[in-house]
């Protein structure tokens, strides 16, 4: 099919990958409510159209935490990402790389940090969790400080897993043992090119970074019980506390809604605050990225860095969170849908018409640079 924008991506994902895989991106926590709240509320937006204004010197770069950027986005972590293209962690990160953005990687992805540090060329940023056995975080910090990220992503937002009615009803879980192996089987069966590419040409399959830690076990019911069994509800600030005299480099605080806890973010002494719900996937309900993102802003106050994520589809949806007050703008589902479309060459078509988008967007907006998007381009309503 014919691509021409991220929701073409989105159907030719729908079309290669397993049932199982394709919801599990797609979907969120519950009867879905605040994943479509992202979404509209970003389209809601209304953007001021300027004319007669020099916008020939356009400038998509730059700088978050000491590193230049070729564009105000970055690839966000995606679990288990690896399993819609072959090695899919990788191809993502070496597109990632060549386009100039930095790519972050899950906890719980399926190639490791070393195997996409190696196969990138370059160190990631790197997604934590913090598990209920410390001892797993502890060895996972190890990792990324021996392989040198660039900066490190704390999750905070998930204390135990949200409830994904779509995940139970396509078989990712829900249906462990045999029965639950052969619905996925027979899923993947329907889809043979995936099943070629990924299913077999794309092994050995594990979840790379958690897979020293799951006793060789390899199977989705394994995953899935053992996300269900190590988060951890204990978790408080005095574990940021912890990792933040361990960790020396840039620290970003995950799914920040409240401007309370952006202050006692700030506090802690983090580096960034990523204003995100999760993409819709643990607390449905919840209020949409964007609509919380001018009081957080102002409630930081200057004292980190606030990036955002949720619902960001297409150049104008990234120029519109800018405007609201972000510094950088997390991609999840938009890169995945690129990454089970196309491989490396998808995200990086992704990548590039998310640029071209944000130059129009930027042109007819009337600014020429980044740094000059601010609520100003946006409609009073």
């Amino acid at each position: 099919m014919a691509i021409f924008a991220v929701s073409d991506f989105r159907e030719a994902a729908r079309r290669r990958l397993p049932d199982f895989l394709f919801n599990y991106i797609d979907g969120g926590a519950f009867e879905e409510v605040t994943l479509g709240r992202n979404q509209a509320d970003l389209q809601s937006l209304t953007l001021r159209q300027r004319v007669l204004r020099d916008v020939s010197d356009m400038d998509l770069s730059v700088n978050l935490f000491g590193q230049e950027l070729a564009a105000p986005f970055l690839l966000g972590p995606v679990g288990l990402a690896g399993m819609a293209a072959r090695r899919g962690e990788v191809q993502a990160a070496r597109a990632a790389a060549a386009a100039g953005v930095p790519f972050c990687l899950s906890t719980v992805s399926t190639c490791s940090l070393q195997e996409v540090t190696q196969g990138a060329g370059s160190p990631p940023w790197f997604q934590l969790y913090i598990t209920r056995d410390r001892s797993i975080t502890e060895a996972l910090l190890d990792q990324a400080i021996e392989t040198k990220c660039t900066a490190l992503v704390v999750t905070v937002d998930m204390p135990m897993s949200g409830i994904r009615y779509r995940d139970f009803r396509s078989g990712m879980s829900g249906a462990p043992g045999l029965k639950g192996q052969a619905r996925r089987l027979f899923q993947a069966l329907c889809r043979p090119s995936w099943s070629w590419d990924v299913g077999l040409m794309g092994r050995p399959h594990g979840f790379g970074n958690i897979a020293p830690f799951m006793g060789g076990n390899t199977g989705m019911e394994d995953f899935v019980s053992w996300v269900a069994g190590n988060f951890d509800p204990t978790v408080t600030w005095k574990d940021i506390d912890h990792i933040r005299s361990r960790w020396s480099g840039p620290l970003l605080i995950k799914g920040i809604l409240d401007p309370e806890d952006a202050q006692t973010a700030c506090a802690a002494g983090v580096d960034g605050i990523i204003v995100s719900n999760h993409g819709g996937r643990q607390l449905d309900s919840a209020p949409s990225t964007a609509s919380v993102l001018p009081s957080i802003v102002k409630a930081v106050d200057g004292k980190a860095t606030v990036l955002a994520d949720g619902g960001v589809r297409t150049g104008a949806d990234v120029v519109k969170m800018l405007a609201l007050g972000a510094q950088g703008v997390f991609l999840g589902r938009a890169w995945a849908y690129a990454l089970a479309a196309g491989g490396q060459d998808g995200v990086a078509r992704m990548i590039d018409l998310l640029m071209t988008e944000m130059r129009v967007t930027m042109a007819l907006t009337g600014v020429a640079q980044v740094q000059e998007i601010c609520s100003k381009v946006l409609v009073r309503q």
